[in-house]
């Protein structure tokens, strides 16, 4: 009998909002191979985190104080470019979003992506 390995993917929330932070951290926490690496509020917490924590992937939201996802993106990919950032955005298509990609995101996704779909995009790392 071959045993199968199944990989947990480890994440990071990067969101200002305490109740979006939440509802996702219960997300990943109830999630079959999904780990909470960690919480950031803005952008300068984001990388301390990145250091500290090493996730796979950084959930990052896009308008924060101190420093704003699209910053945050552009350095985590220069010091960190093992960690896959996917912008997780109540934004359409705009030119924020254009901005975080160029910086470096992997994908972006709406806030109000089915939850099946948030989770295979975070284990496949990449947009659907």
């Amino acid at each position: 009998m071959t045993a199968t390995i199944v990989r947990t993917t480890r994440v990071l929330i990067v969101d200002d909002h305490t109740r979006v932070r939440l509802a996702l951290s219960a997300f990943i926490k109830a999630a079959a191979n999904l780990e909470l690496a960690g919480e950031a509020t803005n952008g300068v917490e984001a990388l301390e985190a990145c250091a500290k924590y090493q996730p796979d992937v950084v959930l990052m939201d896009l308008v924060m104080p101190q420093m704003d996802g699209i910053t945050a993106t552009r350095l985590i990919r220069q010091t960190f470019p093992g960690i896959k950032v996917i912008i997780l955005t109540g934004f359409g298509k705009d030119d924020m979003v254009d901005m975080a990609m160029k910086s470096g995101a992997s994908c972006y996704l709406n806030k109000d992506i089915p939850a099946s779909d948030l989770a295979n995009t975070i284990s496949a790392t990449r947009c659907q």
